[in-house]
C-alpha cells in the first residue's frame, strides 16, 4: 500500500528501515519485502523501544527515496489502528 498510495517506482528506492515491537519474533520484515522482489534494495530491521502502553504487534517502515516528489506529495500509511502512533495528525 505504501508504494501504491505514493506511486513509488522501484528505481526510486534508496533503502528501507523496518522496526518491529518486541512481541513480533517469527520473521524479519525485510524477508517479506525481499519476497516482493525488493532484494536489491538495502534494508535494515530494528526493535522498537519497549514503552509501557505502546501499540502492540506493530511494524513501522521508513523508506528513503531518490525522487522529484516534494514531501507534501507523499502520504503516510497507517493500517489497523497504527494512526494512534501519531497524535499530531488529524483523525
Amino acid at each position: 500500500e505504501l508504494f501504491d498510495r505514493n506511486q513509488i517506482g522501484r528505481d526510486e528506492l534508496v533503502s528501507i528501515v523496518f522496526t518491529a515491537t518486541d512481541d513480533l519474533h517469527c520473521a524479519f520484515p525485510a524477508t517479506a519485502a525481499r519476497t516482493m522482489g525488493l532484494g536489491d534494495v538495502p534494508m535494515l530491521c530494528a526493535r522498537e523501544l519497549d514503552i509501557t502502553g505502546a501499540t502492540a504487534r506493530c511494524i513501522r517502515v521508513m523508506i528513503h527515496l531518490d525522487t522529484l516528489k516534494g514531501r507534501s506529495e507523499l502520504r503516510h500509511v497507517y493500517l489497523e489502528g497504527a494512526s494512534a502512533l501519531r497524535d499530531d495528525l488529524p483523525g
